[in-house]
């Protein structure tokens, strides 16, 4: 008699064979890793993978400078812990250089896509693991899960391979890579569920915490290396919590006294905006944003 997979179950199952799938068809796979919680749920279900053997491929941090302290630690404390190669592309370095210039409103999050695609071709690196999840912003619902990148890094969602059956379709000419997201099918509910139920440990921010915030286009920003609050706006300090973690320039912190994942999964189950669209700057661009910097060959 089998016993039919709960809804955790499959996806965990199913991310696992991706995992799998990848590391029998390609020669350099890497994660992509900041310490947030879907990169750190990728690194959860890839030691799942290979246990009890060590993970066979690396980590690779695209560092904006403009990082949480609690996200860095915790990303340290992860290599760490399970043994883990990390490398890390300097979005300063490349400032430093002349190869990147400042933008005029400090945000450093559209700066990733150069140090990223140069990592990619300096360690040949050919497929590209992600933690982009479907829910979370209409480009990234137009992926698939093995998606092709040119020579040049550009997706082009147009030639998107169909992926029948759970069959994924890696090939890929030389000098192109594909990116992957294991974690495509996921919800932030399903996340925060499964990390609840796997005991996954994370940044303290994702928790509520007194802190220093003031509002910015409707979104609670904190001060830090990238700006403070300008004319007009006041620090308050409150109780919040942050849904994503990124460069902290355009990462917002939402209102919250959610201190247990209990009260975390209640109150993403009330919500109705992604955390993405609460509290991602970057998104609000334009539109498209988010499409036009994957076309360029961002995340």
């Amino acid at each position: 008699m089998t016993t039919a997979l709960d809804a955790l179950d499959a996806l965990e199952s199913e991310s696992i064979h991706i995992f799998r799938e990848v590391a029998g068809e390609f020669d350099r796979p890497v994660i992509l890793f900041s310490g947030g919680k879907d990169s750190t749920l990728l690194v959860h279900l890839a030691v799942k993978a290979f246990a009890p053997a060590p993970v066979p491929f690396p980590l690779l941090h695209v560092d904006t400078g403009h990082n949480f302290d609690e996200v860095i630690d915790f990303r340290d404390a992860v290599v760490e812990r399970f043994g883990l190669r990390l490398e890390v592309a300097k979005v300063q370095d490349y400032i430093d250089d002349g190869r990147l210039l400042e933008r005029a409103d400090l945000t450093r999050n559209p700066l990733q896509t150069q140090p990223l695609l140069d990592a990619i071709v300096d360690n040949k690196f050919d497929a590209v693991f992600g933690g982009g999840r479907r829910d979370e912003e209409r480009a990234r619902a137009k992926e698939r899960i093995m998606s092709l990148r040119d020579a040049f890094g550009r997706w082009d969602p147009r030639k998107q391979r169909p992926e029948l059956w759970n069959l994924y379709n890696g090939r890929h000419a030389p000098g192109e890579h594909v990116r992957v997201f294991p974690i495509s099918n996921w919800t932030e509910l399903d996340v925060w569920r499964y990390i609840q139920r796997e005991n996954i440990e994370l940044p303290t921010i994702y928790y509520a915490h007194r802190r220093e915030v003031f509002k910015r286009d409707g979104m609670w920003l904190t001060e830090g290396p990238w700006f403070g609050a300008g004319a007009g706006e006041t620090l308050e300090d409150r109780s919040v919590r942050y849904r994503t973690v990124g460069d902290g320039s355009c990462t917002g912190a939402v209102e919250s006294t959610a201190t247990t994942l209990d009260e975390i999964i209640a109150e993403v189950t009330a919500s109705r905006l992604t955390e993405r669209g609460a509290t991602r700057a970057d998104d609000r661009l334009s539109e498209a944003a988010m499409e036009d910097r994957k076309r360029e060959g961002y995340f």
